[in-house]
């Protein structure tokens, strides 16, 4: 008999949830609803509209009831670094700070100065520095007085937070976990001389859990309001990039891997973490995986950069007389050009720009580089610097690790540009395998039809998903 499982797979601009079917050998996904996740510019600042997306997740489980769909579990994965404030009641104190709000500029310099020394934190975390991990907003919201961080009985990272509003049970699940820079991978937990430098202690954090364990069930509020019964959640790889590299489908050891999306994020698998000071020095990070492997990899600025300039393409339309509606027909531009000028994907002007184009003309200029002019030039110009940021860290991942990197697995969204792909497998001469697309809620499904028992290794996980999916190879 075939087994269902759903998928709620939270992006930075969108969330869907996805049926996943089973039947032993194979995997079939259906996506099931999808909705918007927008940044709200409130008061200054930007927040999550956690309340929106914990109601979006109710209305999946009511179109569940409705289609008589027998559900085994439910496993949710989201951005990291981000959290929720919640009372001893369990009640939510605020919505939740987006990472991309620019009160933590200049947070890693200030926490440095007066808290721990920087070496000292990537020597207990072994994580990449960014101004927006968990540890330095915690800090910001500190120095500024924040009520709810005072208040607060739970702090619960945002997929943490969903399933503590579907079950009322607090976990703090490991892959998530470790995009905090809060998370000593030597240990398995958070640090507590780390919580204790922003004056924070273990217990106001929910239970470690590791991917695969059943949190709960629906709590009798959740039941009555969807009209399902005690469905069981489970701890999936919560963090999105968790549950996308467990779905590389890849044969052997000898590959490394890139989430292309918004972020580009570019790593290998290792059995154990791995910090030192070359590790230090280049800013790599070391993140939780399936079976307590390590995801040590770098944050690379992706599509973002694309797809802000795509919303000043469609607003000018005058200036940008090549623009096109079709995403792909735009992608398909970049052969109109010949421009050749790259630009640092992951310098700062990039992060939050008020203009991306203006942003992108003001390094070129900077760097006396020719300007584009068309779409067409922008979006080669976009592709080829991912490009070349991918052949970058490709060649510092072959000096600081011992993996024998042969191909590069692609994963995500950005797995169905054909041009970026190309790109890539030009620039770092060998073979890149695009798919699947929907790595994150395929990673997810398997993941709970692990902890389902149906199947065992992750080995067999990824056979199933090469026995369940095209992929395409570019050379």
């Amino acid at each position: 008999m075939p087994y269902h499982f759903l998928a709620v797979d939270l992006g930075a601009t969108s969330g869907r949830t996805v049926i996943a079917t089973f039947d032993g050998q194979r995997v079939d996904m259906r996506e099931f609803t999808r909705f918007e996740n927008p940044q709200l510019p409130l008061a200054g600042h930007i927040f999550w509209d956690l309340p929106h997306l914990y109601n979006e997740i109710l209305r999946a489980l009511r179109q569940v009831k409705a289609e008589g769909i027998e559900l085994q579990s439910i496993g949710i994965d989201t951005w990291g670094c981000d959290f929720a404030f919640f009372d001893k009641s369990g009640q939510l104190l605020s919505i939740p700070y987006c990472y991309r709000d620019p009160h933590t500029d200049g947070a890693m310099e200030r926490y440095f100065a007066d808290r721990m020394p920087q070496q000292e934190v990537y020597e207990r975390t072994g994580i990449q520095f960014m101004p927006f991990n968990s540890l330095f907003q915690l800090d910001t919201l500190r120095r500024a007085g924040n009520a709810a961080l005072q208040q607060a009985d739970k702090i619960l990272f945002i997929p943490d937070a969903l399933i503590y509003m579907l079950t009322g049970e607090a976990v703090c699940e490991y892959t998530v976990a470790s995009t905090s820079q809060m998370l000593n991978p030597r240990t398995g937990d958070l640090d507590v001389d780390l919580l204790q430098t922003i004056g924070l202690t273990r217990d106001r954090f929910g239970r470690l859990v590791q991917p695969g364990e059943r949190v709960g069930v629906l709590t009798p509020q959740v039941q009555e309001a969807t009209g399902l019964g005690a469905i069981p959640v489970v701890a999936v790889g919560s963090h999105d990039t968790a549950s996308a590299v467990a779905a590389v489908p890849a044969e052997d050891a000898n590959f490394a891997y890139l989430s292309c999306g918004t972020w580009s994020l570019l790593g290998v698998e290792s059995p154990t973490p791995i910090i030192n000071q070359d590790s230090f020095a280049e800013n790599f990070t070391n993140e939780g995986g399936l079976d307590h492997t390590t995801r040590f990899l770098k944050n690379i600025t992706g599509l973002w950069i694309f797809e802000q300039c795509r919303k000043e393409f469609k607003g000018d339309s005058v200036k940008f007389k090549d623009i096109l509606a079709d995403v792909n027909e735009l992608n398909a531009l970049c052969l109109q050009s010949t421009c050749d000028s790259i630009i640092q994907p992951d310098d700062s002007r990039f992060a939050h720009p008020a203009s991306m184009t203006a942003a992108i003309c003001d390094y070129l200029t900077e760097t006396h580089q020719p300007l584009p002019v068309t779409a067409a030039d922008y979006v080669r110009v976009i592709f080829r610097s991912l490009a070349a940021r991918y052949r970058e860290i490709i060649d510092i991942l072959r000096r600081l690790t011992p993996v024998d990197i042969q191909r590069l697995h692609v994963i995500g969204g950005g797995s169905r540009n054909q041009y970026l792909m190309q790109f890539t497998a030009d620039a770092l001469g060998m073979p890149v395998i695009a798919g699947p697309q929907e790595g994150t809620a395929l990673g997810n499904a398997l993941v709970q039809v692990r902890a389902a028992g149906l199947v065992g290794s992750l080995t067999e996980m990824r056979a199933i998903i090469r026995n369940s999916i095209e992929l395409k190879s570019y050379e």
